[in-house]
């Protein structure tokens, strides 16, 4: 609940880097003993949505040679997602690790430890698999991360210099409001497809209200999904903007939600 929240000192809705000490301390107050075990992060989540409907995707990543590495490794390929970690072995280290706390009103709350990922880098883009997409999709988050930084940069050259189509998401408010900077040098002049929402937007235009926003959004993208929850989604193609209504539900758990949109957007304008 909110208390708990405040309580902690956590701010609510956000993702906020935190040590594995901290990160600990918090799943020890929440003390819930079952759970189950799923791969995640948010392009992960997006790129297993696409193989999920039927697509083909790849993933690159960086996780340690612990029990949680190896489980991560088998959940990806079992989801059919090819991947660096295919070819390649693990590194020791600890694996990053997310914790999602889920309140009332569905909103999500992220305390992440960054583990072994904070060291992801340049050569874990594999140019091959890179070459043989449609479609670079890269996730704001890695802008947190001086090394994942660069090899955002790096994948977005390769796909410019072969013609391969590139999607950036904006990941989250706090990523635009901290290091908008390191966001823009990952984007680079203009890229094909950008997936925001309400608040990224607004803070990433600096637009007086919305509509500003979705106006200037043109410049950073020849493209853009910008999300509104329980109201829909606005889509610009590139000429025209389309309002896309949401289809009523009853929300229990939002996290997630706007990486499996990307996901199932991303296998649709590639599959007709």
């Amino acid at each position: 609940d909110d208390k708990f929240l405040q309580d902690n000192g956590i701010e609510k809705g956000l993702m906020t880097l935190v040590d594995e000490e901290n990160q600990t301390r918090i799943s020890n107050a929440i003390n819930i003993n079952n759970s189950n075990m799923q791969c995640g992060g948010s392009a992960a989540n997006s790129i297993i949505a696409v193989s999920q409907f039927g697509g083909s995707s790849y993933y690159s990543c960086k996780v340690a040679n612990d029990e949680l590495g190896e489980f991560y490794k088998t959940d990806l390929s079992s989801n059919g997602v090819d991947s660096n970690l295919q070819s390649e072995a693990l590194e020791a280290g600890i694996t990053g690790k997310c914790l999602v706390m889920t309140s009332e009103d569905a909103s999500r709350t992220m305390n992440t430890f960054l583990g072994i990922t904070e060291s992801y880098s340049k050569s874990e883009i594999k140019e091959a698999a890179l070459k043989d997409s449609e479609y670079l999709y890269i996730e704001g988050y890695l802008v947190s991360s001086d090394t994942g930084r660069k090899a955002a940069i790096r994948a977005r050259e390769i796909a410019e210099k072969c013609g391969i189509k590139i999607a950036l998401t904006l990941s989250d408010p706090a990523m635009v409001t901290f290091f908008k900077s390191g966001l823009k040098e990952m984007l680079g002049k203009k890229i094909d497809l950008l997936f925001c929402n309400e608040a990224e937007a607004v803070s990433w235009t600096e637009g007086s209200d919305l509509e500003c926003a979705l106006e200037l959004l043109k410049q950073s993208a020849v493209a853009y999904v910008l999300t509104m929850g329980d109201k829909g989604a606005i889509v610009f193609d590139g000429e025209n903007q389309h309002l896309i209504e949401a289809h009523p539900a009853i929300a229990i758990n939002t996290n997630g939600a706007g990486d499996i949109f990307a996901g199932a957007f991303l296998y649709g304008i590639t599959h007709g």
